[in-house]
């Protein structure tokens, strides 16, 4: 009996050291990257900014600049990705044990075992309470089913935007660019990709129009362009009621991959 219960110890030991080894966590994001259709995430421009005419024309990302939510902003964004295709009830979700979604969320590079799942969970509360997505169990509570909800954070039913909606790349996440970039330059970089381009963003229209002050948007701006994401150029301008009839305003341009000549490109070449 002895040996018995030597070897049942061993097996739960080895059991044990299976379920806290993990792969990269790199591998879980390509992984859901390459069962999408399409080789960027489309999202509303509701989640960026209302429109208008709209009493308050703050979208849902302005709360996460508010609170500092990289993380949470990141989570949701793949969460977006991974959802390929709706079920026979419409409804675009994700199924994964909680482990894979904290491996996903980076979780696991900053905590361990159940702090890196208490970690993905506290990003699911919060995208919960934005009213962007509904979490429920499936399996138990092995497995954490993810449905989206509308991008405006109102609570309504998900669908897939087919106009007036803005692609981000699959390269954010592939080239490791969701490693290296802030919080103010994910929320810029979204703005830009909502815009026609080249695109006037004045700094001092930031807190009305998007939520978050001049000076974030100026960072994500820098940044952008130190990471050449976007070309940022510099022209005059005519204001024939100011002191010179002239004023200096920036134009802004998302740079290949993130550009949609490219994104189109690279579609078509998938489809082929």
């Amino acid at each position: 009996m002895a040996i018995i219960g030597n070897n049942e110890t061993l097996s739960a030991k080895v059991r044990f050291r299976m379920s806290e080894e993990q792969i990269d966590w790199r591998e879980t994001i390509d992984c859901l990257l390459d069962r999408s259709k399409r080789p960027f995430v489309p999202i509303d421009k509701t989640f960026v900014q209302m429109p208008r005419g709209s009493a308050n024309r703050e979208g849902p990302l302005a709360t996460f600049v508010r609170n500092r939510d990289l993380r949470g902003l990141k989570a949701y964004l793949l969460i977006v990705a991974s959802a390929s295709s709706a079920d026979e009830n419409g409804e675009w979700h994700t199924t994964l044990p909680l482990q894979a979604w904290a491996r996903a969320f980076g979780c696991f590079e900053h905590a361990s075992g159940q702090s890196a799942k208490a970690a993905a969970g506290k990003i699911f509360a919060r995208l919960e309470k934005r009213g962007l997505i509904k979490r429920t169990h499936d399996g138990g509570k092995r497995d954490v089913r993810v449905r989206l909800l509308a991008q405006d954070g109102s609570g309504g039913d998900y669908q897939r935007p087919t106009t007036g909606f803005l692609r981000l790349s699959h390269e954010f996440w592939k080239s490791k660019l969701d490693e290296q970039i802030s919080l103010p330059a994910l929320a810029m970089l979204l703005v830009i990709l909502g815009e026609r381009q080249p695109c006037e963003l004045p700094s001092e229209r930031m807190p009305g129009w998007y939520g978050w002050s001049a000076d974030t948007a100026e960072r994500g701006f820098r940044e952008l362009a130190s990471l050449g994401i976007i070309d940022r150029r510099s022209r005059p301008k005519k204001t024939p009621l100011s002191p010179t009839g002239f004023t200096t305003v920036n134009e802004y341009s998302v740079l290949p991959p993130y550009d949609r000549s490219s994104l189109e490109a690279l579609r078509k070449r998938k489809r082929g």
